[in-house]
C-alpha cells in the first residue's frame, strides 16, 4: 500500500510524528538537541561545582557543545551557529543572575532558555 507524503497510513489524514529530530545522528539520535543543550549546561556546573574544578566543568560543556553542534549539522550552519551563540549568552546570563537567584535557578532558567532555543533553531520541523 503506498502511502501519500505526510499522511499517516491510518488515512486519517494526520502527518506522522518524526521518530527522531530532522538530521540528528549519533548516539542518542532520538533525543532532541534543545534536551541536550540543556543537559549540557546542567551538567557541566554539577561537574564543576561537585568537583570544585571550574576547568572541569568547561570541558564537560565544550564537548557537549561539540556534540550539539555535530549532531544538528543538517540544520544548517546558520541555525548551529546561532544556537552556539545562544549557549553562551545563557551560560554569561546565569553567572550575571546568580547573585540574585541563587546558583541553581540561575543555571536552571539558562538552561531551559537553551533548551526552548535549540528546539525552535535547530529540531523544530517546519
Amino acid at each position: 500500500m503506498t502511502v501519500p507524503a505526510g499522511r499517516a497510513p491510518g488515512g486519517s489524514g494526520a502527518a506522522a510524528a518524526p521518530s527522531r529530530p530532522a538530521g540528528a545522528r549519533g548516539p542518542l539520535a532520538a533525543v532532541p538537541t534543545g534536551v541536550l543543550a540543556a543537559v549540557t549546561l546542567v551538567a557541566a556546573f554539577a561537574v564543576a561545582q561537585g568537583t570544585g574544578v571550574r576547568a572541569l566543568g568547561g570541558v564537560v560543556l565544550v564537548l557537549g557543545v561539540a556534540w550539539c553542534a555535530w549532531r544538528s549539522w543538517a540544520a544548517g550552519v546558520a541555525r548551529v551557529l546561532a544556537v552556539v551563540l545562544l549557549g553562551a549568552a545563557c551560560f554569561v546570563a546565569s553567572h550575571v543572575l546568580a547573585g540574585a537567584l541563587g546558583a541553581w535557578p540561575s543555571v536552571l532558567l539558562a538552561a531551559a532558555v537553551l533548551g526552548s532555543g535549540a528546539w525552535l533553531l535547530v529540531d523544530r520541523r517546519g
